[in-house]
């Protein structure tokens, strides 16, 4: 793997940053050297299971194809039944994945190389022709006029996959020299255990977990400041920011399961990340079945938390998100051009309304509306709210407000992916109430950041939109909210973006 390696940091750094060069608390910042670590793993890394299953469906792809394509060169006359070839063309298609997964060929491992494949393609391929003639011969379909069919279909099929995976070979080797399908993990908890967490790890073959460093809230003389070549880049505190400066996969925790008190205070501050948690059996000598555990590569572990809307899930929605996001600014566009000239008409200033609400992993993003307050009256930090009557409001703006069509220019943002059509409402940065921070009021606030904000969502069709003037109203959508990434599916999207429409309309704390 190409790229900075963490202990070279150390190296270059020589000493960690004590805890007086950062002040502590909610606004501390980490130190250079974990900056620095952090700036090394801030490009994305792409999930082997996703590349494995793009491939595959690649590979059903192009059999297919060469099998419908092999029928305009097997034969000039006609075949007596061209159901069979044309089934047969996408049947084969997936039997020769199912083969290929049989021989352990999609591993990740070797799939930067092309000589070892070439074996296994062949077999494959040539058991799928076999089968088809197996069929042809016993349900009489006539094997000598599919029989030119089924040899170019071999030839076709066995010379694409091969010219492809060629490709694949030379496009996943890159990838893995960029460090683009490691799995990046922070060890939190040093010392011994760190030690040997990190050995098991790094002996093991085909090893794609990449360790980004180790966080611990002790002092060196219990936690030294180097494990195994890796520094210790800050607290538990730290991490937090560090997991937002950087994109990575998961955190393995050392820390005993008697140590009930500290685990429990450390999930506390690390559930609100959008990333998987496991607890580490490997120190614990814990006696469980081996399919109790999961597994990081050969690393036994107990798993706390799971990434919300990850891989394939998170793919779809984006797919749904674009596809449905561009059929409603077509349709809706009339109203758009419409609200834009009503407010344009309506009083002086912009049309839009830009505001930085805080997204996804506690990013910030710009997000856009129809304006709806006096062009010389707008908050751009929220700081006081809009309540019923507000002489801030714009005669248009109180209609949009309450019927939310001043949200629809967020479309656009679903398109350019900083937000989604379904998830937690976006805030602005530092948003209070009764001069309280939100996050100071509801137990788990910062979780709702573990996914990509949206137009409308769950809270929203349960009446908790508008105004928020006590401490209840903020509970409830944190609530509803966390509900929604806890059980999200492509249905729930579809359920709360019918239900978005009757729901909203005159719905009281609106304004």
């Amino acid at each position: 793997m190409q790229g900075l390696d963490p202990r070279a940091v150390y190296t270059s750094s020589a000493v960690i940053a004590s805890s007086e060069d950062e002040p502590q608390g909610k606004n501390h910042q980490i130190t250079e050297m974990a900056r620095e670590v952090a700036s090394e793993f801030a490009s994305t890394t792409y999930a082997p299971m996703m590349v494995r299953g793009v491939i595959q469906m690649i590979d059903i792809a192009l059999i297919a194809l060469a099998g419908i394509a092999a029928l305009q060169f097997a034969s000039d006359s006609l075949f007596p039944n061209m159901l069979y070839p044309l089934g047969y063309s996408i049947l084969g298609g997936l039997l020769f994945v199912l083969f290929m997964l049989s021989a352990d060929s999609y591993n990740m491992s070797m799939m930067h190389s092309f000589s070892p494949q070439i074996g296994k393609i062949v077999g494959a391929w040539a058991l799928v022709i076999i089968l088809g003639i197996m069929i042809n011969f016993f349900m009489d379909t006539g094997f000598e006029a599919y029989r030119g069919w089924l040899g170019v279909w071999f030839a076709g099929g066995i010379g694409s996959i091969v010219i492809i995976r060629g490709i694949q070979a030379i496009i996943v080797r890159r990838w893995k020299e960029e460090g683009r399908l490691e799995r990046r993990a922070v060890i939190v908890g040093g010392g011994q255990p760190a030690a040997d967490i990190i050995s098991t790890l790094e002996s093991q073959e085909a090893n794609d977990i990449r360790i980004c460093g180790i966080f611990d809230d002790r002092d060196d003389a219990r936690s030294p400041a180097l494990v195994s070549g890796y520094p210790k880049l800050g607290t538990v505190d730290d991490l937090v920011e560090f997991a937002r400066l950087c994109k990575i996969d998961m955190l393995i925790v050392t820390i005993p399961v008697t140590a009930e008190n500290r685990v429990l205070q450390m999930l506390h501050k690390l559930w609100v990340l959008p990333l998987d948690i496991h607890l580490s059996a490997h120190m614990n000598k814990m006696q469980f079945r081996r399919r109790t555990y999961s597994y990081v590569g050969k690393l036994p572990t107990v798993p706390i938390f799971a990434k919300p809307i990850a891989n394939w899930g998170s793919m779809f929605k984006r797919i749904f998100d674009v596809i449905v996001s561009l059929l409603a600014i077509i349709l809706l566009s009339p109203i758009l051009i419409a609200t834009a000239i009503a407010v344009k008409l309506d009083s002086a200033g912009p049309v839009l309304f830009r505001q930085k609400r805080v997204g996804f992993n506690n990013e910030q993003v710009v997000v856009y509306k129809f304006r709806s307050l006096y062009h010389n009256q707008l908050d751009q930090k929220a700081a006081k709210s809009v309540t019923k009557n507000d002489n801030r409001v714009t005669k248009v703006g109180r209609f949009i407000r309450r019927t939310s069509i001043d949200e629809l220019p967020q479309l656009f943002n679903v398109l350019a992916g900083t937000l989604s059509l379904v998830g937690p409402r976006p805030h602005v940065p530092h948003q209070a109430t009764n001069n309280k921070l939100f996050e100071e009021v509801a137990d788990g606030y910062m979780a709702r950041h573990k996914v990509k904000p949206g137009i409308t969502g769950w809270a929203q069709i349960n009446g908790w939109r508008g105004e928020i003037d006590d401490d209840n109203k903020l509970k409830q959508r944190v609530e509803h909210d966390i509900y929604y990434i806890e059980n999200w599916s492509l249905a729930l999207d579809l359920y709360i973006l019918a239900s978005t429409p009757f729901k909203i309309i005159n719905q009281d704390g609106a304004y």
